[in-house]
């Protein structure tokens, strides 16, 4: 996924605008602790995890795929409408060409699926949450919650899940949760796939740099994770690593967040170089031509792919 740095912030402030919970979050250190989290809890969903193995992009370029992935969501988060529609465009673009059969069941998967995009998008924005309530800031006020869950409500929209699907607060988000666990498993495509995300090696195009840091960042993100998932995946580890790792990830974060502001800028450019350039451009980004929001609908409407065919047409 392609990024022009210069069109991050020029028409509006996006969906959700300074001050807003997503703002915050999705630029926090934390944040990548966060998602390398979802990007390990995607695997438990098998046609997911049947579309990543296929792709085999984890393996080739397992970097990219954590960088596209997560600058994807950054610019949903921070990114003017114009931005963020078209970055959504492009993934479902991607994602379209990714169709296959899952080996458990027999049966055919799309990884743009309304299902399949559900546990992207939920376990994506739960995790942020997540890694920030625990290694950050700590938990949001009921107030800056509500919104958050509102908020990811809204970013749904750029994605095929069905509306009345996505949850609406933390219990619904638990409910979710439950409601998938029958029919999440564990297999040796999921296994090898997270395992991988945990602890890269340096090969394949990842380098030194992300291979480090990918199993930094497994020390926080699987200390976050319940009991039966960390047995399902077969990455459990005892309760004191859990408890050695709570106190120097959270000064880490810290430090980091001290540093300039934006802490998640001095790490994105060896894990996540196009984040990295996402978040640099986020800090410097002036006022907008329009200081206000906009809604998915509204932006579509005037910079989707439809709108460019019936302005072409004009």
């Amino acid at each position: 996924m392609g990024f022009d740095p210069t069109t991050l912030r020029r028409d509006d402030y996006g969906f959700f605008g300074p001050g807003s919970p997503s703002w915050k979050i999705w630029t926090s250190p934390t944040a990548l602790i966060g998602f390398q989290r979802a990007v390990v809890l995607e695997h438990f969903e098998p046609y997911l995890a049947a579309a990543v193995a296929d792709s085999q992009g984890i393996y080739s370029s397992p970097r990219a795929r954590l960088d596209n992935t997560l600058a994807y969501f950054l610019l949903v988060a921070v990114g003017d409408g114009r931005t963020a529609i078209r970055a959504s465009e492009h993934l479902m673009q991607v994602h379209a060409a990714m169709t296959g059969i899952e080996p458990i069941s027999g049966r055919r998967y799309a990884a743009n699926s309304p299902h399949t995009q559900l546990w992207i998008h939920v376990t994506g924005w739960h995790s942020v949450l997540k890694a920030y309530e625990m290694f950050g800031p700590g938990p949001l006020s009921p107030e800056e919650e509500d919104r958050y869950w509102a908020e990811c409500v809204i970013a749904a929209e750029l994605q095929t899940c069905k509306p009345e699907d996505v949850p609406r607060s933390r219990a619904q988000v638990r409910d979710y949760f439950e409601q998938m666990r029958p029919r999440l498993c564990s297999s040796e495509h999921a296994e090898a796939g997270m395992h991988h995300l945990l602890w890269t090696s340096p090969g394949n195009g990842a380098g030194v740099g992300f291979a480090v840091g990918s199993r930094l960042l497994s020390l926080a993100s699987v200390a976050t994770l319940p009991k039966w998932m960390r047995t399902l995946g077969r990455f459990d580890r005892p309760g004191l690593v859990d408890l050695a790792v709570e106190l120097p990830a959270k000064v880490a974060v810290w430090l980091s967040s001290r540093a300039d502001g934006y802490g998640l800028r001095a790490a994105a450019p060896y894990i996540a170089p196009m984040t990295g350039r996402i978040l640099e451009q986020h800090v410097r980004a002036g006022e907008p031509v329009t200081p206000a929001t906009i809604t998915p609908a509204r932006a579509r409407e005037l910079y989707g792919a439809r709108a460019a065919v019936v302005h072409d047409a004009g």
